[in-house]
């Protein structure tokens, strides 16, 4: 059976002269600063049938002082109905099977169930702040008997760290955002390590049934006679290890159509 979800790749603002705009949602409070920016490629799309499109997701968390940031323990993302994902045919990733793995111990056991790549930078408390740069894996997984998505997160210097968090996939029966994603984020290097920045990128094509397959596809679905639309992204949710609890305004997108589709 062909497991199709829904997600956000129709979204954004499209200009009456026909420009696009893209910008990030930032929040402040408390002396926290996150900020949350996504983007797709391509931006024209048929407008009644899904196509491959790739999704790019950057965040970022800072306190205005300089200080450790708390870590974050819930995130919880709400996101526009229109779009899909396919997982028919894709292998399945286990939690278990990436714990203390490396990068690339973790695409020997799991790379055929990879969807995306990125980079991420933590602050890590090693008697004073310490910057950390590593390598994020997307992999394909089932969590609870639902569809998820396995986040892999490896550094290896100042210490050597892999964090697996799993963000599990619902839904909503109404409304603008129709599928949630949630996760409670285990503590980094036991509480030593706060994430800060997070750049990935979702863009797997395959192979199965004789067929070429996209793991995100969507359609432009503009009213019919107009050239694109205004779309809302997602809805976010951020609680800290402080119990602070940051919601940024729903960030949005834009597409136009395909002429010719």
């Amino acid at each position: 059976m062909k497991r199709r979800l829904a997600i956000p790749v129709l979204f954004g603002l499209l200009a009456v002269a026909g420009a696009t705009a893209s910008q990030a949602v930032v929040v402040q409070e408390d002396g926290l600063r996150v900020s949350f920016d996504a983007s797709f490629s391509p931006q024209a799309l048929p407008r009644s049938r899904p196509a491959p499109v790739a999704i790019q997701v950057h965040g970022a968390i800072r306190t205005t002082d300089g200080s450790h940031p708390p870590p974050l323990r819930l995130l919880e993302v709400e996101l526009n109905r229109n779009g899909r994902i396919s997982t028919e045919g894709l292998q399945v990733c286990s939690s278990p099977s990436l714990q203390s793995t490396s990068s690339s111990q973790a695409l020997a056991r799991c790379g055929s169930a990879l969807v995306g790549h990125g980079r991420f930078t933590a602050q890590v408390k090693l008697g004073g702040e310490v910057p950390a740069t590593g390598e994020i894996l997307a992999f394909n997984s089932r969590r609870h008997g639902k569809p998820a998505l396995l986040l892999h997160f490896f550094v290896e210097v100042p210490v050597r760290l892999t964090l697996v968090v799993p963000l599990t996939i619902g839904h909503k029966s109404d409304g603008q955002f129709g599928t949630v994603l949630r996760s409670r984020i285990p503590r980094l290097g036991g509480g030593l390590g706060s994430i800060t920045e997070i750049d990935l990128s979702i863009n797997r094509r395959y192979s199965f049934a004789g067929k070429r397959r996209s793991y995100v596809s969507a359609a432009c679905s503009a009213p019919a006679g107009l050239p694109g639309g205004v779309f809302p992204f997602a809805r976010a949710r951020f609680r800290f290890e402080s119990h602070r609890l940051i919601s940024p305004e729903p960030l949005r997108r834009s597409c136009h159509v395909r002429k010719g589709v």
